[in-house]
């Protein structure tokens, strides 16, 4: 990547902007992303008030963030594979796969967590 020229705190507003850029992407185009944000929306006010520790809330909010995370890794190999068309490959193939298998994963190791939190919780 080019030197940009930017230092300091002009660069972390900038890498600021550009994330929030992204998030804005993820939102616009991607269903799955804002079916995702839509849940966080109601869990992360849930593991606040369930939660019994901070600790608890930490494991409870943090798999639902990394739901999002992994969902736009995965929206963004799916974008770099689609620009270069729209012919059947193999590799693209599997890259794609992997990256809805790495949501897959980052879900069920949010259900793990919420369930034994809520294990804890309410036995």
């Amino acid at each position: 990547m080019a030197y940009s020229g930017n230092t300091g705190l002009a660069r972390i507003i900038k890498a600021v902007g550009f994330s929030w850029k992204g998030i804005k992407a993820a939102y616009r185009h991607e269903a799955a992303f804002r079916q995702e944000l839509y849940l966080a929306a109601v869990l992360i006010p849930v593991a606040i008030w369930l939660a019994d520790n901070v600790v608890q809330m930490a494991f409870m909010i943090s798999s639902v963030i990394l739901v999002l995370m992994v969902e736009i890794l995965n929206s963004a190999i799916e974008a770099a594979i689609d620009r270069f068309g729209d012919e059947m490959h193999e590799l693209s193939g599997r890259a794609k796969d992997m990256g809805s298998a790495a949501v897959f994963l980052a879900l069920m190791y949010m259900l793990v967590v919420w369930g034994l939190m809520l294990w804890q919780i309410l036995v």
